[in-house]
């Protein structure tokens, strides 16, 4: 066994197509850490989300604590700010997506156990003290959430965020392979 080149695992990468295709959208809302943000722009490139979405007081790049985490990956994957949440969650809604929350609520879904009702999903996360706030609750169609088994209850917003896209990843791959 060796590893493989940075060359070879970037043309690897390139040959792919990611399931989630232009069907998937990561929304942060209200995320301190500019640390999160820059590993949300880096987990957003490796599964190949369509784009993300930045809202209330969520930093934006250029910054450089965010480029040192995405390593780059904000410049290659489209963002944009959200001036306002309920106006672009209704806009979104019209296009068809389903806007799921990350988020332990008396309704979530287990996320492997989540059954996709549109092909369009907007996966949205919160601050990393408070989750997503009580008043962007109402925007969300459902929420989600990664099942726990330690005494914790919850995991840094960038861990989160890698787990759910993984899941999501599986979810879509799941899809269409039926």
């Amino acid at each position: 066994m060796r590893k493989r080149s940075t060359r070879r695992i970037l043309e690897d990468n390139q040959n792919r197509s990611t399931p989630l295709g232009s069907h998937f959208i990561l929304w942060l809302h209200n995320i301190r850490s500019l640390h999160n943000v820059g590993a949300a722009f880096r987990n957003a490139d490796a599964f190949g989300v369509s784009r993300l979405l930045l809202s209330g007081y969520t930093p934006t790049p250029p910054r450089p604590e965010i480029t040192k985490t995405a390593i780059g990956a904000e410049e290659h994957i489209p963002w944009s700010t959200v001036q306002n949440p309920a106006e672009s969650a209704q806009l979104l809604k019209n296009d068809g997506y389903h806007i799921t929350g990350l988020e332990q609520t008396d309704q979530s879904v287990i996320l492997n156990r989540f059954e996709m009702p549109s092909p369009k999903i907007v996966l949205v996360l919160g601050n990393e003290v408070t989750g997503i706030d009580d008043d962007f609750l109402p925007l969300l169609d459902s929420s989600v959430e990664i099942p726990q088994y330690g005494t914790k209850h919850s995991l840094n917003v960038s861990v989160a965020c890698g787990v759910a896209l993984y899941g999501f990843l599986n979810l879509f791959e799941q899809k269409t392979n039926r």
